[in-house]
């Protein structure tokens, strides 16, 4: 659009400080890169404390280097012009202020930009004119690449009216230039057009659990991701040690919204799909929906300590054992007693153990001083202590004991659970036939999602599998090891550290607490990924409609403060083991002590279609949010009617169209899970290269993929092939039929050559 005689002197003057905040960000970065160099130029001289605090350094200006590059597209987006009594805290009365990714100051510590999660930066997503709160005028800078491209301005204050030109003043030119603009298979931050009700969701307070309902398109998932970025602003100290989680629904959705947070600033979060919450663990899609359904109930908590328990066994008969070619007898009551005593110390399976056993071998070391003294006659007094070891390490005793307690994995205990009907039928006596065979499969299948809990439960039970029989587990014996290895490397490297100038500096000690410090040096992340225990300060959880009880109760192991942001639409729950409403979800876990706020405004999707969407829902008996849509799209949902052997045919004849119309932005064909296969490689031999398929398919323009993978997930164009086998595959609900149409931002078309579900379109 022409830019006006009005406009253009305020767009150059735009322009002109939009550079100097470049130059600025130019400048941070060398200053950084010169400071990280010089720091890694030291390299790992000096004592122990001089390398850690150069490591501390270099890590600091990674990280801050990291949050600068992630920052550079729309650094600044919004600026506010205040009442003059607003201005303080080093702005000029009178100054605009300028709201941007992060918070910039001059050499002089002059104000340039404030961070947008600053308090100082709420108005520019709360003022309205009736509550100003000392806003004129609120304007959007309209960037590409480092350049202003336009202006838009909502004036709060009406005596600037008679004192500026109203020509371009648009009000909400910025929030629908960004509703309209072509996908590119990554998710884009809202920040420069987060709206009033988003802006008081995204500021709650930290503490608790703060459900937010949002029906689609309304921006839930932008929302939390938003959320993440202002609580590690504002509660940095806590949540910097501690770390945020944030758990999506697949690698598909995590790979979509991945960009997200590092250009709001943010580069620390631990983000991971349901399949990815058990370390060393990437589970696949749970295609059994019968299995899912029994996994992911409540009750297969109290399952997998049944399964833990039965392997706590008992002797069937007294045993006999050999121990150095003196035989003694392993006694039921034994057995039975050291149990007791092992579970009475409440440790876990494998930590327990160690309870057991050193009673058993105590007990055995025993009957074999007796015998031993028997046979030489009484009075004598020789020391005997070495009995002890020698009980230990007998392998009848060991054999004897591995058959009372056996030491496990969880991978292990669930393997041989899934194997081994009458093991599973014994931990699980609620579970039928039917149950019991569909969880069964073969040692080695591949782990699914929704056995990520069950590990985790097992893992909870069991306890360190390094710290079973021996004292290799034990931290002491590993500071042992590391201070031999330390001393047979300085001894190995003296000469080295002779003509390094550091002859006499390093110690073995030194040396071994190097290698300690390591996971010191590892930021919170990085930790919080390998460990398993990690007690993270937040967490957020999107699509959490989807989770079953199980998949909840290790998120509320992952954070036992319970400080959740959880977002979602019940509606779209389409998992078999997922929730029918937030209390089912929530009170299990936190009785009533959840906060619950609705999203009210559809972004993304045209009227016409959210309404044909909205319909399906209520024709399937669904009781749900309605949110209202705030443009009208060009399109009403295409409904394509066919005969039986049509479909491919006619998908290969609309499909250039369809392509034409998404014009360089995303076009998505989501089809039933049966026809994944045959419906891609149609549209592959149709288009070649430029169609991509599953968690990676998103770099293309045209991507084939079932309604699961497409949760979460926004398109230009759709096209969703035979809707009524979507509902089918899910046992009748029509969650994900109800995802599917509402993933396009542009135009809909529907294609089926078996039944239309009621309310897609009105010819019923």
């Amino acid at each position: 659009m022409p830019e006006s005689t009005t406009v253009q002197p305020e767009l150059e003057a735009e322009r002109n400080y939009v550079t100097t905040l470049y130059a600025r960000l130019d400048e941070l970065r060398a200053e950084k890169v010169e400071q990280l160099t010089r720091t890694r130029r030291t390299g790992p001289q000096g004592s122990i404390q001089n390398v850690s605090e150069r490591d501390s350094f270099a890590a600091l200006y990674e990280d801050r280097l990291a949050q600068l590059n992630a920052v550079e597209d729309k650094l600044v987006f919004g600026r506010l012009d205040l009442d003059d009594d607003v201005n303080r805290d080093g702005e000029e009365a009178g100054a605009p202020r300028y709201i941007g990714r992060i918070g910039m100051t001059d050499d002089e510590l002059r104000r340039l930009m404030v961070d947008w999660r600053a308090p100082e930066a709420a108005a520019f997503y709360q003022a309205t004119a009736l509550h100003r709160q000392g806003v004129r005028r609120r304007r959007h800078l309209m960037l590409r690449g480092r350049t202003v491209l336009g202006l838009d301005d909502e004036v709060l204050d009406t005596d600037l009216f008679s004192e500026n030109d109203t020509e371009h003043l648009q009000g909400e030119g910025a929030l629908m230039a960004a509703l309209t603009q072509k996908r590119t298979g990554r998710m884009g931050d809202i920040v420069g057009t987060i709206q009033s009700e988003q802006d008081a969701i995204i500021r709650s307070p930290l503490a608790g659990v703060l459900v937010v309902q949002g029906g689609p398109g309304t921006g839930k998932t932008a929302v939390a991701l938003h959320r993440a970025a202002f609580l590690l602003y504002e509660h940095r100290e806590r949540l910097n040690s501690a770390g945020v989680l944030l758990v999506g629904p697949s690698n598909s959705f995590m790979r979509y919204i991945e960009r997200v947070l590092p250009s709001l600033g943010e580069t620390g979060v631990v983000m991971a799909s349901v399949g990815e919450l058990y370390p060393g663990i990437i589970a696949v899609p749970e295609q059994n929906r019968e299995s899912a359904r029994i996994k992911g109930k409540a009750f297969m908590a109290k399952v997998m300590a049944k399964a833990v328990s039965n392997r706590q066994r008992l002797l069937a008969e007294d045993r006999r054992v050999v121990v150095e070619g003196t035989r003694l007898v392993l006694t039921r009551g034994a057995v039975r007693h050291a149990r007791e005593k092992a579970r009475a110390s409440r440790k876990p399976h494998n930590e327990a153990r160690e309870v057991f056993t050193k009673t058993l071998v105590r007990e055995l070391a025993e009957q074999l001083q007796q015998v031993l003294e028997d046979s030489a006659g009484n009075g004598n007094a020789v020391d005997r202590s070495y009995l002890v070891q020698e009980v230990r390490e007998s392998r009848d005793v060991r054999i004897a004991l591995n058959l009372c307690w056996m030491p496990m994995t969880p991978q292990s205990l669930l393997e041989e659970l899934y194997a081994k009907e009458h093991l599973l039928a014994a931990a699980a006596p609620q579970l039928n036939s039917r149950e019991l065979a569909a969880l069964h499969r073969s040692p080695g299948s591949p782990w699914t999602e929704s056995d990520v809990p069950l590990l985790d439960e097992a893992a909870e039970l069991l306890g360190d599998f390094k710290a079973v029989g021996n004292k290799d587990g034990g931290a002491e014996a590993q500071l042992k090891r590391d201070l031999e290895n330390a001393e047979a490397t300085l001894q190995n490297v003296e000469e080295m550290l002779f003509n390094a100038g550091i002859d006499g500096l390093v110690e073995a000690e030194d040396l071994a607490a190097m290698n300690q410090e390591t996971a010191a040096r590892q930021t919170a992340a990085e930790r919080a990924v390998a460990d398993r225990n990690w007690a993270y300060g937040h967490v957020v959880v999107d699509e959490a409609q989807e989770l079953s009880p199980m998949q909840w109760r290790l998120l509320m192991r992952r954070c036992p403060l319970k400080s959740f942001t959880v977002v979602g639409d019940i509606a779209q729950t389409s998992s078999a083991s997922g929730a029918s409403s937030w209390a089912q979800a929530m009170k299990p876990f936190v009785a009533e002590r959840f906060t619950l706020e609705e999203l009210t405004v559809n972004y993304r999707t045209p009227m016409q279609i959210a309404e044909a969407a909205t319909r399906v829902a209520h024709a399937a008996g669904l009781t749900i949010s309605t949110p209202k849509a705030v443009r009208e799209g060009q399109w009403p949902p295409l409904v394509d009617r066919l005969a039986p052997g049509e479909l491919l045919s006619k998908l290969h004849e609309v499909m250039p169209g369809e392509v034409a119309i998404a014009d360089g932005g995303l076009l998505a064909v989501i089809v039933p899970e049966s026809r994944l296969t045959q419906v891609r490689a149609a549209v592959q031999g149709q288009f070649g290269r430029r169609v991509g398929s599953g968690s990676g398919g998103l770099s293309q323009d045209i991507v084939v993929l079932g309604a699961r993978e497409a949760k979460g997930l926004e398109f230009d164009v759709v096209v969703v092939i035979e809707p009524q086998e979507m509902i089918d595959e899910v046992e009748g609900s029509v969650g994900d039929l109800y995802v599917a149409m509402t993933r396009t931002t542009q135009r809909l078309r529907i294609m089926a050559e078996g039944e239309i579900p009621a309310g897609i379109d009105t010819e019923e």
